[in-house]
């Protein structure tokens, strides 16, 4: 009879716990945690409103013609792909651009987009929300740093606030780090010649 009973009191306290552990699991996120979340959302918003995808994110050749290739999101132009020198400018015409559309010739030289995933190595995994802002507000890397070339857009991006950059850097950190070494820019004088 003992036997019997230690059982089902034995599965009522496993029961218990279970259920416990369900509704603890359940209750709504901490308030810091939703605050975080809601930072998230708004940088994802902020992302993908300002069409970062377009030129951080390589492009490839899909049955609708190039699109971005969301496995490698953010992550900037290819670290092994291997340029041609970029066509001489002729004209009006002075910019030429990758089919990856993340690299990018001009005056300036050569720009490659960087790999904005929370990667340590080669992403902005050891920047700080304050690198970030800073690098947006002076258009210098790391706010001190090389000058950020075309066609990055950091003068229009200055004038968001500092709580939409930090919602930008916040999502940018929420991403997969992807690891890819994207080349330094080169200089005029360094570009490839035909």
């Amino acid at each position: 009879m003992i036997a019997k009973k230690s059982v089902p009191m034995a599965l009522l306290v496993v029961a218990c716990v279970g259920l416990s552990w369900t509704a603890a699991m359940a209750q709504p996120p901490a308030p810091q945690d939703q605050a975080q979340a809601a930072k998230v959302r708004r940088g994802q918003y902020l992302v993908k409103g300002g069409g970062c995808s377009d030129c951080h994110t390589p492009w490839t050749m899909g049955p609708n013609g190039p699109a971005p290739d969301e496995s490698r999101q953010l992550s900037g132009h290819p670290e092994g792909m291997t340029l041609p020198p970029p066509p001489q400018p002729q004209g009006p015409w002075i910019v030429s651009v990758a089919a990856t559309n993340t690299a990018w010739a001009g005056p300036w030289g050569v720009s490659f987009t960087a790999n904005l995933t929370p990667d340590k190595e080669t992403g902005l995994g050891n920047w700080t929300e304050r690198n970030f802002i800073d690098t947006i507000r002076s258009g210098r890397h790391l706010g001190r740093g090389r000058a950020l070339l075309p066609p990055m857009p950091w003068p229009v991006l200055s004038n968001l606030t500092d709580e939409d950059l930090g919602a930008i850097f916040a999502y940018l950190q929420a991403l997969p780090p992807t690891k890819n070494r994207v080349p330094d820019p080169l200089p005029p004088a360094e570009a490839p010649k035909h």
